[in-house]
This record gives structure tokens, C-alpha cells and sequence, in this order.
């Protein structure tokens, strides 16, 4: 496996899909990597891709059989990458590396999906035997190998030897149109754009900036699904045909990766049926929608669109119990439509999906604006909806609005205040709220859309009913009340179960 001794600039660990496109594109961007995976034939596999690959007839990477003879291998200052599963084999690499001899000013690049907290300890546990960094890698295994979106964080010092090799193997973006400058073939180089890799702060921010990605993710995949139901069971329109309405909506607002690669999805067959007709509705989860859902219960931030999502690919795991339910719970008689309803239908529940996408972006930006307060970061938003433009799941055009809108007003409280987003759901809410209760009436789950506009019609009452909430909890728990009346933060408490129930003011 040992070839021809060459210092390379970059260790890497974890050669799988992901961590060996990664490799390929360091190696596409003029750096040489020297790579270590516990099962040696991804090294030799990730070798034999350089060379088909590679163009300038020279070895780009480095196979290595062991941790020791990859710090060899690395031009000191060390700085090594790590592509591996989060939780313990993190752990384990980071001692294996230790056993090996790494020394307190190598860097080593956690790059997995860790949970935020993890990466906190682990940095304070590591301190004074080398510099953990982290940075979160967001695009798929496509992303990583022509350009992710980057989240980094960590010690500054790190981030300014990781700066120009994150910027440049990460995605680019046109600064005026803010599109993505596409490059999907190996040995291409963008060297113009704006990259979609940008500094987020401390140890765990940038890890808790992708676990919210992965949470607006959750809602926009669930959002599009429930779109693709309405639309099959509603409508009794076939995958093509859906495929056909959706493709028409990626050319407008609604343009986004995740809009493109479900059309892929619908029209893709074997042996005449579509594929998605035999795929078992059971939904798969890694836990970072979930860790969000989490996350915003814990710092006080409604997030109904991004917990239905959660709570939507939970219920589909309970098969059993919906086949079973589904021979004796009844739903409401079907009732066709005729062209013309069908195309009204259409067109709402188009203004529905912008609408309630709108509303779990805001979810997403307010909980990361809460922890940062929390946290004590300081949090660019206008620069994280700028990396998350291309390369990354959530890519969105409207991703350009929300860099807009932080832009005019970096304490944005809540993207539905901003002027155009305000004027985009004044303009579709009356579209959206038919779409809703013509939904209903269908008898079609569409949690993630009827929970953004419960969410909007919240955000947009200035009284709600919580005053008969704090009723009642003064009455059996004495929990105390304020009063519309009376000085903001006095506190009052009624004696209910005393004679003429007398109110009294807490101090």
C-alpha cells in the first residue's frame, strides 16, 4: 500500500462515499492527500479513482496502513481530516491519533454530523494534545466531490490555515445572481464566485448550524411529500404527471435541489412501474431533524413545521397499525373535479407549499438566532443563508431573499417580519388557507402545511389565548399571572378557593 514517500499537505481518515469524494476533490484543487481507513480496500479503491481521474499523470493521494504512517507522511504543522460516523468513532480516532504521536498544534477537522455538544466536550477534552475543529459538510456525496456547502468552527487560529482550502473546494455562487456555478466534471477548478464556506464560530456552532440545516431539510422534504400525496390520492394524478407539475414549479419560486431530484425520483422506473411505487412508505431517520426538534423545545423556539416532520416519518414506520387502522377508520367520500377545479387546486396548493417553506426557514434562522443568544455566539446569518445558496440538501432559490433580508436588517427577529417575505404570505394566504381545508376535506395527512399556518396565524395574533391558559394555571398551581392593566412584570396571584376570591400583587 506504502508508495513513494511524498509529505502531503492533508491527512484524511474515513475513506467512505462521502469522505472519499471529499479526498477527490482536495486532490482536484492541487492538494496531496495522505488517506487512512480501517478497511484498506476503500484506501486502494479511493487510490485506483485518483489515477482514473487524475490529469496531471502524477499520484494526488497517498495510501497509508496505519495512523502512525500517516502522520509521517504529513508536512508538519499536521492538519488531518476526519470522515467518520459521529459519536464513539470519533472518540476512537482522536486517541488513536494521540497513540500516534499527534502534537498540540495539529489540527484535526471533525467533519461528520456530530451532535453540537459532543463537539463542545470533545474540544475541551483534547485541548492540550491537539486542536479539535469542526466543520459540517452539507450536499450528499455529489456535494462533496465538486463542492458542499462548508460550516466550520472552532479555534480562529485553526480557521485561518483551513480558510483557502475550504474555499476552495467548496461550492461557488454567482455574487450578483446568486445561482449556483455548476461544476460537475473531475479536475475542474471554480475559481471565481462567492465559495459556500464561511467561518460560523465557536466549538459546536457550526455543528449546531447544520443540525438546524438538517431540520428545515426534515420540513422540506416532508412538505414536497405531502404535495406528492394530495396530489396522487387527491387528484389521482400519476408519477409523470406529478413530475410534469413539479418540474413547472422549480422554474419559479419553489426552484430548490430537493424540488429537482423528486421529479428524478417520480419519473425514474423498473420494468415499466415507477420506482416509487415500490419503495415501502417507511421513512428512515439519523437523528438530526430529531436533535432540532429537541433543540427547540429546550430554548423556547416554535418549531411545529420541523417537529411535524419529524413526527410524519415516525408515524410511517408504524405500518402495521395503518394497514390495520385503514380497514375500519373512515375518511370522507371522494369528490371529483372537474378540469377547471383541478387547475385552481393546483395553482393553491402551489402557494401553499411557498408559503409553508417560508415558514420553516423562519423556524430554522429564529432557533439558531435563540441558541446563539443562549450560547453567547454571534451568529452571521445573511453569511450562512449565502453558504447554503449551493452545494448544500436545502439549496433554495428563494435562499437568496433570506440573505437579503438579513442583509437589510442583521436583528431580524423573525423572517416572516421582513418586508418581502411579509409581502410573499399576505399575497398567498388566502390561496393557502383554501389549499388547507380543501385538504382536509379530502381526508389527506398534510401535517407539516396545516402546522405552518397554524404557526403563521400565530405569529400574527397579537393576543392569543394564553391569558385562559394562565388562569388556569394560577387556579390548581398557583403559578401567578401578569395583568394588561398593570406594570409589564408584576405578578399577581387570585385566591381562588377563598371567599370573594381576593387578589393578591406578588412581589
Amino acid at each position: 500500500m506504502t508508495q513513494e514517500k511524498v509529505l502531503c499537505d492533508i491527512g484524511f481518515i474515513g475513506l467512505g462515499v462521502m469522505g472519499k469524494n471529499l479526498v477527490l476533490n482536495l486532490a482536484d484543487n492541487g492538494y496531496n492527500i495522505a488517506a487512512f481507513d480501517l478497511n484498506q480496500e476503500k484506501v486502494s479503491d479511493t487510490i485506483t479513482q485518483d489515477k482514473l481521474e487524475n490529469k496531471t499523470n502524477s499520484p494526488r493521494v497517498y495510501g497509508c496502513n496505519s495512523y502512525t504512517e500517516l502522520l509521517s507522511q504529513l508536512k508538519a504543522p499536521h492538519l488531518i481530516v476526519l470522515s467518520v460516523p459521529a459519536g464513539e468513532p470519533v472518540d476512537q480516532v482522536c486517541e488513536s491519533l494521540i497513540g500516534a504521536g499527534i502534537q498540540p498544534d495539529d489540527i484535526v477537522i471533525d467533519t461528520g454530523n456530530s451532535l453540537w455538544v459532543d463537539t463542545v466536550e470533545r474540544e475541551k477534552r483534547y485541548k492540550n494534545q491537539f486542536i479539535l475543529f469542526s466543520s459540517a459538510v452539507s450536499g450528499g456525496e455529489v456535494g462533496a466531490r465538486f463542492g458542499p456547502a462548508l460550516m466550520p468552527s472552532g479555534q480562529p487560529y485553526a480557521w485561518t490555515r483551513i480558510k483557502p482550502i475550504w474555499e476552495a473546494i467548496s461550492a461557488k455562487v454567482d455574487p450578483i445572481t446568486g445561482k449556483p456555478i455548476e461544476r460537475t466534471e473531475p479536475g475542474e477548478v471554480i475559481e471565481h464566485g462567492d465559495p459556500c464556506a464561511a467561518y460560523i464560530g465557536p466549538a459546536g456552532a457550526g455543528h449546531y448550524v447544520k443540525m438546524v440545516h438538517n431540520g428545515i431539510e426534515y420540513a422540506d422534504m416532508q412538505i414536497i411529500c405531502e404535495a406528492y400525496q394530495v396530489l396522487r390520492d387527491g387528484l389521482g394524478m400519476s408519477c409523470e404527471e406529478i413530475a410534469n407539475t413539479f418540474e413547472k414549479w422549480n422554474q419559479g419560486p419553489l426552484d430548490s435541489y430537493l424540488m429537482e431530484i423528486s421529479v428524478e425520483v417520480l419519473r425514474h422506473k423498473v420494468d415499466d412501474t415507477p420506482l416509487v411505487d415500490l419503495i415501502l412508505d417507511k421513512a428512515g431517520q439519523k437523528g438530526t431533524g430529531l436533535w432540532t426538534a429537541v433543540s427547540s423545545l429546550e430554548v423556547g423556539c416554535p418549531a411545529p413545521t420541523i417537529s411535524q416532520a419529524v413526527y410524519a416519518r415516525s408515524i410511517s414506520s408504524f405500518k402495521a397499525t395503518r394497514v390495520a387502522a385503514s380497514e375500519f377508520l373512515d375518511g370522507p367520500a371522494k369528490k371529483e373535479l372537474n378540469e377547471e377545479e383541478t387547475k385552481v387546486f393546483v395553482g393553491r396548493l402551489h402557494d401553499a407549499i411557498y408559503c409553508a417553506k417560508i415558514c420553516a426557514y423562519a423556524q430554522g434562522f429564529q432557533l439558531m438566532k435563540l441558541a446563539a443568544k443562549e450560547h453567547n455566539w454571534t451568529l452571521d446569518f445573511s453569511s450562512i443563508a449565502k453558504i447554503w445558496r449551493a452545494g448544500c440538501i436545502i439549496r433554495a432559490v428563494f435562499l437568496q431573499s433570506i440573505t437579503e433580508a438579513f442583509t437589510r436588517n442583521e436583528d431580524l427577529e423573525n423572517l416572516l417580519l421582513d418586508e418581502f417575505f411579509s409581502k410573499q404570505l399576505n399575497l398567498h394566504q388566502a390561496n393557502w388557507r383554501q389549499a388547507i381545508a380543501d385538504i382536509t376535506l379530502m381526508g389527506i395527512p398534510v401535517g407539516a402545511l396545516s402546522s405552518s399556518l397554524s404557526y403563521y396565524d400565530s405569529v400574527r395574533s397579537a393576543v392569543l389565548p394564553a391569558n385562559l391558559l394562565q388562569g388556569q394555571r394560577d387556579f390548581f398551581g398557583a403559578h401567578t399571572f401578569e395583568r394588561t392593566d398593570k406594570s409589564a412584570g408584576k405578578k399577581y396571584h387570585v385566591e381562588w378557593a377563598a371567599e370573594g376570591r381576593p387578589m393578591i400583587a406578588i412581589k
